[in-house]
């Protein structure tokens, strides 16, 4: 009889820290407010991330190399055009879904993953953050607990 061997699907998942952001701003302002108070440098990638053909979210990252920590930011809403044929008074308007990046999360508009070992997300993060004058509210999400932590771990 030969033993069998399973392997984690999380064995090669770096830990990371996530914090869930409320605004209003648009997301080059807020990136803007964050890399004054974090004194952080994101940047837009170059490429959004595809979650299927039809939704695409706009992500910023920065590597920071004096702590070794990589950090991205991601917005957790898209509007796409949805192609119903419709028969009714709005006969040949567009009908527009919303859609979440991370579906238990559907009031947040933004989300900041960090990857790091260890850190007090907390009181490096959090507590500045809401110190931005258009931040309704700023706090850390436990990922183990979200459905649709694929999502996160993809980016």
């Amino acid at each position: 009889m030969h033993a069998v061997y399973k392997i984690s699907s999380d064995f090669d998942e770096d830990p990371f820290g996530l914090v869930a952001l409320h605004s209003s701003m648009e997301d080059f302002e807020l990136v803007y407010h964050i890399n004054r108070v974090l004194h952080s440098k994101f940047r837009r990638c170059k490429e959004d991330f595809q979650l299927t053909p039809q939704l695409t979210f706009p992500i910023f990252e920065w590597r920071d190399e004096k702590n070794d920590r990589d950090w991205l930011l991601v917005t957790n809403n898209c509007i796409s055009e949805d192609a119903l044929i419709r028969s009714d008074l709005f006969q040949g308007e567009p009908s527009f879904a919303k859609h979440h990046f991370v579906q238990e999360l559907k009031e947040v508009d933004y989300l900041i993953k960090i990857l790091h070992d260890d850190m007090d997300v907390e009181e490096e993060v959090v507590k500045p953050l809401l110190r931005i004058r258009k931040m309704v509210t700023a706090y850390t999400v436990d990922p183990n607990k979200l459905k649709s932590k694929n999502n996160l771990i993809l980016l």
